[in-house]
Order: structure tokens, then sequence, then C-alpha cells
């Protein structure tokens, strides 16, 4: 189907975004009447430019208040709409959007509705143009789509019908099923939206929360699939106001809305792009850092060893159990001066190929990759927090595969803590696999990001949580894969430009007995973030724990969750640069501590460590 956005959806002057739109893939757009006014070009210049930009102008919006008002009320908005066909008709457009009326004076009359549409539809049928009636959510009287349909069916003219918008039908709460009454020649226009849950003013919510379909929680999918069947064949088109959207970069908004165009198409069986590749688990992580001494005293205290080299990049492989850690020291573009950061994920895939298909569909960057020769041909995506995602199958005999790049250390591998590792290095901390890893979102790529690892990825988002930070609210949100072998927490903080929201990033390790690997820990010199007293002392009260369980959690840093499924114990190691641990043992339980999180983020401002 054709695609379409709307360009209040899209940060920037208009020829910026009719450009973003272009670039994106999208065949049309919608003209939002603050746009054109603002421009500095004449309309013709506009639907010039669209066109060599292979964009055609699909509607114009510019009408309000129009029907049911005075007869001379009536006639100046006949004037006035005059004026706006002839102005549809230099952009190229042949629609235009009138919304139902919000004035208090209009009458609950929909007899005389009827008779001014019509009479519009008259006027601008003889200029070539067709009338889109929308019930707003909000309108005086007609806020529903089937008000509004009958409206239209009572006017009866050819030049007018009806434009359905998902958030003002699935925010009143009316069933969409109504819509396959309607004839499909008669449903002119659709525009999409979707919406977190949110209990508030549904004008407040519209003008500042909408996003893109499959990043909240309305059901557009099951609202297109009505539409369809009543017989539409116009575009699919985004109509999304959106603060952060209109304040951030217009051809990365206007990607990340045609991938929701894409995935709403796949849903609901109008295209057939390459089927997601669910990862099975983490592979690896990588760590890039100018300098390995902090990372490698850490990762020696957790019980990792260095277990071989890249054979031709200046990359250390360290490993516990099926838990791998990189340590990369290549200078990096945009990443000078800057300390030990999270910079790639490897997940490991049953298609790497596959995989790499859907992300190339899914509109994710594609990053080229320089191989030497014998180097192993691993494909990788940008997430939209710049993390680099890589697609590999783990072939641990070394023959094959990403590990095929590295050579072998021999049998006495390096611990990195010194001499007196406390048998770490025969023994390990306990530690066995990556649990999930917690990334930091850009403030404006928080959405992008749940729909990215959805689409992309194939892993499910959970329910947003918010978590206080002493500085602010912190949103949060984890994507799964249905086993829970990939667990991929995104969190993004309060605000665009405070340092204190840059919240590090964390790699969690799971373990089997926490209480053994944090004592293994500490005696290797190993660091673990100091808990409150405080903390403890509540612990107590909220669960049914013994004595020295409770005094064992105090010594070690240790914080304590329960839910329906099991018990939840992690601690968490300093901070270096912006990377630290969490060490996990996780009992059934599905989530990842949140209770806890403002005790955590309190402790970490505050910078205290036992061990």
């Amino acid at each position: 189907m054709r695609t379409s956005i709307a360009t209040v959806s899209l940060s920037g002057p208009l020829t910026e975004k009719l450009g973003a739109a272009a670039r994106a893939g999208f065949d049309g757009v919608e003209v939002f009447e603050n746009d054109l006014l603002a421009a500095p070009i004449a309309p013709e210049e506009i639907r010039a430019r669209a066109a060599d930009l292979g964009l055609a102008i699909d509607l114009y919006q510019p009408l309000r208040d129009v029907e049911a008002v005075p007869e001379d009320v009536f006639a100046r908005n006949l004037r006035r709409a005059e004026h706006k066909f002839r102005l549809t008709r230099r952009l190229g457009a042949d629609t235009v959007l009138v919304c139902s009326s919000v004035s208090p004076l209009a009458p609950d009359d929909d007899a005389l509705a009827a008779d001014q549409l019509r009479r519009l539809a008259e006027l601008a049928a003889e200029h070539g143009v067709k009338v889109a009636y929308e019930a707003l959510a909000w309108g005086r009287r007609v806020n529903t789509y089937d008000h509004a349909w009958r409206i239209v069916e009572a006017a009866d003219h050819p030049a007018l019908g009806v434009c359905l918008d998902s958030f003002h039908i699935l925010a009143k709460g009316s069933d969409p099923k109504g819509i396959e009454d309607i004839p499909g020649g008669k449903i002119f226009f659709l525009q999409l939206a979707d919406a977190p849950p949110m209990a508030m003013d549904v004008l407040q919510w519209s003008r500042h929360y909408r996003c893109f379909p499959g990043q909240g929680g309305l059901d557009v999918a099951g609202l297109v699939g009505h539409v369809l069947r009543a017989g539409y064949e116009g575009p699919l088109s985004l109509e999304v106001f959106n603060d952060v959207f209109r304040q951030a970069d217009a051809g990365r908004t206007a990607v990340d809305a045609q991938r929701s165009l894409r995935l709403l198409q796949e849903a609901v069986g109008t295209d057939a792009p390459p089927p997601p590749v669910v990862p099975g688990g983490i592979a690896f992580a990588e760590l890039a850092t100018p300098d390995t001494e902090p990372l490698t005293a850490l990762l020696g205290a957790l019980g990792f060893t260095r277990t071989a080299r890249h054979r031709g990049k200046p990359v250390e492989l360290w490993q516990q159990g099926e838990a791998r850690v990189l340590l990369n020291t290549a200078p990096a573009e945009g990443r000078e001066g800057r300390g030990p950061e999270l910079a790639a994920v490897g997940l490991e895939s049953p298609d790497p190929a596959g995989a790499a298909r859907r992300a190339e569909a899914m509109l994710a960057p594609v990053l080229p990759r320089r191989r030497a020769p014998g180097d192993a041909p691993l494909d990788a995506v940008a997430a939209p927090d710049g993390t680099e995602l890589f697609f590999v199958a783990t072939d641990t005999r070394g023959t094959e595969g990403w590990l095929a790049d590295f050579a072998p250390l021999g049998a006495h591998t390096d611990t990195g803590s010194g001499s007196d590792t406390g048998g770490i290095a025969d023994g390990g901390t306990g530690i066995r696999r990556v649990d999930h890893l917690a990334l930091t979102q850009p403030w404006h790529r928080f959405d992008e990001a749940a729909l990215f690892h959805r689409g992309v990825l194939g892993l499910r988002p959970q329910e947003s949580v918010d978590v206080a930070d002493p500085y602010g609210l912190l949103r949060s949100r984890a994507v799964t894969s249905p086993d829970g072998g990939v667990r991929i927490v995104l969190s993004v903080g309060p605000a665009p430009a405070d340092d204190r929201t840059a919240h590090a990033q964390h790699i969690a390790l799971a373990t089997d007995d926490l209480v053994a690997t944090a004592r293994r820990v500490r005696a290797a010199g190993g660091r673990l973030l100091a808990v409150p007293a405080n903390y403890h002392d509540d612990l107590a009260a909220r669960f049914d724990l013994t004595p020295d369980e409770l005094e064992t959690y105090r010594e070690l840093g240790i914080l304590y969750d329960r839910d329906a499924h099991g018990a939840f114990l992690h601690c968490y190691t300093e901070t270096v640069g912006r990377v630290f641990f969490e060490v996990v043992q996780r009992a059934a339980y599905r989530g990842y501590g949140a209770s806890n999180a403002p005790v955590r983020l309190a402790a970490q401002h505050a910078g205290r460590l036992i061990g």
C-alpha cells in the first residue's frame, strides 16, 4: 500500500520535512496548514519540489468549525473554504480535511450539519476537490466516526466522504468493527497514530503523546484491518502530534515512522517482508576502552579469564562459562576522550543471514565492516542508541564463526587481577552467562528503540516502568525473547541536557549462588556497591527473611525482590567509565528488580563501595 505522513509529525521547515519523508521511502505527505503558511516559497514551488522528490501531496488540512453554524457564519466559511480549495489545487492535492466543530455554539442539529457539508462539497467539486470529514474525539457534537458517517451519508454528495483517524476512534473507546459498514469509496482518507495508555484529557493526550503505530497501546492494526475490509484503497498516513518528535532530527523520525508502517502492513497482511529471526542469547558484549587496565582488574575479580586475542585487531576475549566480554582498544570516531562504554553486542542467531535480511527490510542502518582476509563474515546493524548489533552463530570449537577470528592464549589464561586470585583462575566465581543488558537511550529515541527491537529483532516489549532517580524520573522498558534467552532493558533519563541523566550502561551476569559469587568477587579485590542500611531494615519488614539472610545481604550489598514466580537477588560492581556489572540470581523471577532501582541509583550517585 502507499504510505504517507503528515508534515506536523516531523521537525523543521516544510522543505526539510519533504526531503526527510522522501528519503525514508514515503509515497506522499499531508501538508499541515501552519507548515504551508510559514514556508517562504509559493504553493506551486512546494508542489514541484514534492514531485521532484517523488512525493504526492495527498491531503491539505486547513478547515475547522465549518458546519452546523448560523447561516451568516456559514456564508463566511464558504468564502474562506473557496480560498482553501484554490490553494489545495495549487499544491496539487485533491482532498481537504474538515474537522468536526469544537465551537461551544455549535447546535445539536445533524440535519443542519449535513446540509451545510453538502453545500461545502458542491463548492469543492467546482474546484476539483473532495472534502474528508473527520470526527474529532473532543468535537462539540460530532465526536465519533459513526456519527460523522451518518451526517456524510445524509448529505449524500460524491465529493463528501469521511476521514478516519485511529487515535480519535480508539481513544474514545469506539468499536471499530462498524467501519466495515461504511462503503470503502466513502472513506476518503485514513490517518494513523498510536498512543500510550494515559488517564488524562483526550485533547492533551492527542496533542502531546501520540506516537507511531506499535509504540503505544492502541490496537491500530485491528482498526486498519476493519478499514481494509470496508474496501479502502487510499494510503496509510501517519498523523502524529508528539513533543519529542517535533524536536528530534526529521530524517531519523521519518525512518522510524516508515518502519512502523512496514510492521503494521506485515501485521495486517498487506506486506510480507523477511520474517523476524529471534536471537537465542547474548554471544558477547563488547566494551570500547582506550585503557584496559581498570576493566581488566574488574573482570578478573569477577572471575573472567583472558582466553583469546583477535588475530588482526586490538580486541581481547574474556570469558567465564558462556559469558563473554570483548575489550576493544581501537580508536573510534566520536569516542575520543571517553571512558569504557558498551559499544557492541553479539546476538546468537539461528540464521544470521536471515536476521540481516530482516534488519535491512526494516530500515536498520547496516554497518560497513572492514574485513581482513580470513575474517569471519559478520553482519551488523546500528541500534537507535548507536550500539552495534552483530548477528552471530557461536561455534565453541573455534573452527568457524566469529570465534575463529581469535587466537587462543593457551591453557594458562590471565585473570588480570594479580597472582593471588583466591582460586578464581581455576573455578571462576560461579558466573554462568549474561542474564540481561541495560542500555541507556538518547532522550528522543526511547519509543523508537522499543519499536526497533520488536520489529528488527523480534523481541517482545514489556510495559514501561517509571523509576525514581535522585534527579528525576527514569523511564524503563524491557524487550525479551519468548524464552528469556535475550533480555534487554531500555531506559531514558528525564531531560536531554542534564549530565546527571547520562546513566551508565550495564551488563547483568547470571549465577546460581549470588552469595558465594559476591564473596569470591570481594576476596579477589572486587568492589561492590554499598547499599544503605535503611534499605535492609525495610527489607526485613517487606519479606520473610531470616536474620542470617538479612545480615549476609547487608554485608555484601545484595538487594532482594520477589514476584509471583520466584525470588531475585542482585548486587552491583563499581562503575568504570560508563559501564558497570550487575550479578543476579534469578529463581523463575521475571522482572529486573525495578523496585530496588531507586536505592541502587541513589547509591551510585553517592559512590560508596564495599570490598
